[in-house]
């Protein structure tokens, strides 16, 4: 016998991380207001209301992807949505591969870069993939630009509370700063507050646009 607040639709990954996040941060909303709020009818609103939001991130939905995200928010207790949520992950689309020699062709001038370990890295929860080498004291960002990757690396110093540029949340942060070209033979310093845990920071992405400004700004001529 299926219990009914299990996903059991069969079809293809359609989510992003941010997508997911998103997802999470509904249901988490749906959650809390369900433990605060009596009246049936304002809670059916709110749950209308996330649905909404939900199937407005995407440009286009099958009738089998909206069934899914309808199922959501179908839930009774905590408990639930958290298995729902778990479930779900199983549709997110694993952000690019990235490998040895990928990091070595985006960054050919860092020499004997330390790396995280990839295997160890479930790709599914990242909207970029960011680390710090203790060796040379800088910080490394692979970003996905309509599908093809795009390394940055700059300084990053600094540790208190602030917002992230980009996941907009209130975290550990530092200064990032990446030297580009900026003229035919000058050299300029750009950059911005991000995330001391780059894992932590792909929790907290919502939306890929702040990603995309933060490319932006450091490559802009």
């Amino acid at each position: 016998m299926t219990n009914k607040n299990e996903l059991i639709i069969e079809m293809a990954p359609f989510l992003r991380n941010d997508q997911y996040n998103f997802i999470k941060f509904q249901l988490n909303h749906l959650v809390h207001a369900q433990t605060t709020v009596r009246d049936e009818d304002i809670l059916s609103a709110l749950k209308l209301n996330a649905y909404d939001k939900m199937v407005a991130l995407f440009p286009e939905l099958k009738e089998s992807q909206k069934a899914l995200l309808q199922k959501l928010i179908e839930f009774e207790n905590v408990e639930q949505v958290e298995r729902l949520v778990s479930e779900l992950k199983g549709y997110v689309i694993p952000f690019k591969y990235v490998s040895e020699k990928t990091v070595a062709k985006l960054f050919p001038k860092a020499k004997k870069l330390k790396m995280p370990v990839l295997e160890d890295i479930d790709f599914r929860e990242l909207s970029y993939l960011g680390w710090y080498d203790v060796r040379s004291e800088r910080k490394f960002l692979i970003f996905n630009d309509d599908k093809s990757l795009i390394g940055i690396q700059g300084t990053f110093k600094g540790k208190m509370r602030g917002i992230c540029s980009l996941c907009n949340r209130h975290e550990d942060v530092g200064l990032f700063m990446a030297t580009v070209k900026s003229g035919m033979e000058t050299y300029t310093s750009r950059g911005n507050y991000i995330c001391h845990d780059s894992f932590t920071c792909n929790q907290n992405v919502i939306t890929l646009e702040r990603l995309t400004n933060f490319v932006k700004l450091i490559k802009k001529n």
